[in-house]
């Protein structure tokens, strides 16, 4: 079945020249060679092949046949086509022969023409003679008519005129539209000085309307027909207007009017002029409040007029009473920035804020019932933006600041005052000292964070933030008060009268504000004490406490100034006196409430303590032999005891004492052995970290039998152990002073050599 060498050559020419024949052959060949090889794969069906042959030929006949009948019903076709063609070129030869004669006889006739020029020119003039002819009486009529219009707007027959007007400026404009399509624009001058009184007639009918329109919401209570007429006017202009918009061939002059667009105008002027652009508003806050109920009285009442009345005077699609609702929003948005640029007091600024924020949207005003639902207030947007409100919370914020500064400067100086009364300060059911001043900075900080959050949360946390500032530069103004009190008190001690017992009322006021400041914050989740004003109350409270200390000290002083001496160790009354002082002191701080007691009897123990200590350092005395030594030690227990027991028995507990130095310096002093000092300093700088070594050399040379040996022992020991602070530590030798040891020999009393 294949094909040979000199098929293929034969084949070749068509195949360059269709070259998907060959490839459609190609297939047919191998899908027959498919077919036939699945068909005789086996013996038996070799008996069939006769029949398939029979049927394979009666098909490609069939087919044979099919061909030859469409190839010859397309051949048919082409010759009619080519026919066709034929005869539509002789037609066509046929009309050019046709046009050339046309066109010679054109040219021959090109001279008769010029005549009918003139023809066509004579028609054109006899047409518009026609149609001047038509409006001859109108034109002659034209100022009777003026007249008769002017009467009628003085007469306020407004839709008389108005149709009489329009009638006229229909004859003027068909007049100019036709000089336009003519081209005759040097004739329009003429036309328009001889209608030049449509524009002063235009102008008198406008200035009624507008009028009209300014006192629309009188009008639509009174007489509401000449309101509706005013709009019937400005609808047939609108109408007017899109119509020769339309058009677009000739817009005649004045055209288009837009009367609406300045009804739309004149109404918001009328409304902003009449209730915005009043004289000067008063800055200060009874002033304001009336102006604002005024604004919100009138606005609402002239709403109820647009709503129930206007709306039934004017088409729908005027929206008036949105436009109206939008108008008085925007003219009280541009107001308030008017009146916030005025230096207006604490009181007109809330006032300013409650009713942008509270009064405008509320059932009282903008959400009145009779409002409801046509006016949205949702709708308007904010009457003041983010940025203003914020900028006027800040200027609240600064009035109220400079308020609380005034307030809180009086209550200082009238604290200040009271310290130098002749008379105890007050106390309260539980015999504390106590003033005013806590519950009068505590109510007059808490009221102005009350009233801020009757306008918004912001405005409130601004002035929480305010009142914590301004509460510690009070702290800050305070101290200073105390300061210049210790002052005039060192000057004169029985100036103030009650020094201390004032001191003593003002950590009970300090004690009671730093309690009272959580209750300032909004939040009552978060009522944390900010770490700055916590430091403010610290810093308060340790200057009074350091002035009671410097006062207590002032009277141990002398005592101490005779420690340590002959006469002390053989015996005196020096520590009981001192204790005496304690204890009268003691008495006094009674009457703060515990914290401070404490705080107040342990600072005075480490003052008792230090100075105690500082007294022995002083280098006024050295032992002389045993039997001194031994009288020191003594001496140095009997006090220690005594100091310790009394402040065990005011209520400081003896883990909390400093005096338990003095025990431990004895225990120093009473060594028999000087060669163990080693040991025992070795102890007493391990428990005592902010001993320093002048410290520990005075204490060998009051003892007064220590050799250099041992002294430098002593010393290297401590080098080589040097002390390091732990952080609970309460340092008690680190502010003793050891005087300078002084200088063996000077030639002279002059400067050393």
């Amino acid at each position: 079945m294949g094909m040979s060498a000199e098929d293929e050559h034969a084949v070749s020419p068509r195949d360059e020249e269709w070259p998907e024949a060959e490839k459609a052959e190609k297939l047919a060949r191998g899908a027959a060679l498919k077919w036939a090889s699945g068909v005789f794969y086996c013996p038996e069906k070799l008996e069939g092949l006769g029949q398939y042959r029979r049927r394979e030929t009666q098909r490609n006949s069939s087919i044979q046949s099919r061909l030859k009948s469409t190839i010859q019903s397309y051949l048919e076709g082409v010759s009619v086509g080519l026919e066709q063609l034929r005869s539509a070129t002789q037609e066509v030869q046929s009309v050019c022969q046709d046009l050339g004669a046309a066109q010679w006889a054109l040219l021959d006739s090109a001279d008769r023409f010029q005549g009918l020029q003139q023809m066509r020119a004579l028609m054109a003039e006899h047409v518009q003679l026609a149609s001047v002819v038509q409006v001859l009486p109108q034109l002659f009529s034209v100022h009777e008519v003026f007249s008769h219009t002017l009467q009628l707007l003085h007469g306020q027959h407004l839709l008389e005129a108005h149709a009489e007007l329009m009638m006229m400026e229909h004859l003027r404009d068909d007049i100019l539209s036709q000089l336009h399509l003519r081209g005759l624009s040097s004739a329009q001058a003429t036309v328009l000085s001889y209608f030049g009184g449509l524009q002063e007639l235009n102008e008198g009918l406008a200035k009624q309307l507008w009028d009209i329109v300014g006192n629309s919401l009188r009008l639509v209570r009174e007489d509401p027909v000449l309101f509706v007429t005013a709009v019937r006017i400005i609808e047939r202009e609108e109408k007017i207007d899109d119509t020769l918009l339309l058009e677009a061939t000739f817009l005649p002059p004045g055209r288009p009017k837009g009367w609406r667009q300045k009804f739309y105008h004149v109404l918001r002027e009328t409304i902003t002029g009449a209730r915005f652009h009043a004289a000067h508003v008063d800055a200060e806050g009874p002033g304001l409040a009336r102006h604002l109920a005024a604004l919100q009285k009138d606005i609402v009442s002239e709403l109820r007029v647009v709503k129930d009345l206007m709306v039934q005077c004017v088409p729908a699609h005027y929206n008036i009473l949105s436009v109206c609702t939008a108008t008085y929003h925007q003219a009280l948005t541009s107001h308030l920035q008017d009146i916030l640029r005025e230096d207006l007091d604490k009181q007109a600024l809330f006032l300013l804020l409650e009713w942008v924020l509270r009064v405008y949207r509320s059932p009282e005003m903008m959400g009145h019932p009779d409002l409801l639902p046509e006016v949205d207030v949702s709708a308007l947007g904010p009457l003041m933006s983010p940025e203003l409100m914020d900028q006027t919370e800040r200027k609240y914020v600064v009035k109220v600041k400079a308020s609380v500064l005034e307030w809180m400067q009086r209550t200082l100086e009238v604290e200040f005052k009271e310290w130098f009364r002749e008379e105890e300060p007050e106390t309260d059911h539980q015999g504390f000292f106590q003033s005013a001043l806590p519950v009068i900075v505590m109510q007059m900080l808490n009221e102005n964070i009350q009233v801020a959050s009757l306008i918004t949360d912001s405005l409130q946390q601004k002035v929480y933030n305010m009142a914590l500032e301004e509460l510690e530069a009070f702290l800050g103004r305070l101290r200073e008060a105390l300061v210049q009190c210790g002052k005039e008190h060192q000057k004169d001690r029985t100036i103030p009268k009650y020094y201390v017992s004032y001191l003593l009322a003002t950590l009970n006021n300090n004690l009671a504000l730093s309690s009272s400041v959580s209750s300032l914050h909004p939040d009552t989740a978060r009522r944390e004490v900010p770490m700055s004003l916590q430091a403010a109350l610290d810093r308060t409270q340790k200057k009074a406490c350091q002035l009671l200390l410097e006062e207590l000290l002032l009277d141990l002083q002398p005592l101490c100034l005779q420690l340590p001496s002959r006469k002390w160790l053989s015996g005196s009354q020096l520590v009981s006196s001192m204790c005496e002082v304690i204890d009268k002191y003691a008495k006094d701080f009674s009457h703060v409430r515990k914290p401070i007691f404490t705080l107040l009897l342990a600072e005075s123990e480490l003052l008792v303590a230090s100075q105690y200590l500082r007294a022995l350092m002083q280098k006024k005395m050295v032992c002389k032999n045993k039997e001194e030594r031994g009288q020191l030690c003594n001496r140095l227990l009997q006090d220690a005891t005594q100091l310790q027991e009394l402040f065990c028995g005011l209520g400081l507990d003896q883990s909390q004492q400093s005096l338990e130095a003095v025990f431990a310096l004895r225990e120093l002093i009473c060594l028999k052995d000087p060669a163990l000092l080693s040991l025992e300093v070795l102890g007493f700088i391990t428990k005592y970290p902010d001993v320093s070594d002048e410290h520990i050399t005075t204490l060998l040379d009051l003892r007064g039998d220590v050799s250099k040996e041992v002294r430098h022992m002593v010393l290297e020991m401590m080098a080589q152990h040097p002390q390091v602070l732990p952080e609970s530590y309460r340092p008690i030798f680190n502010t003793i002073l050891v005087p300078a040891p002084e200088l063996p020999f000077c030639l002279r009393k002059g400067k050393c050599a």
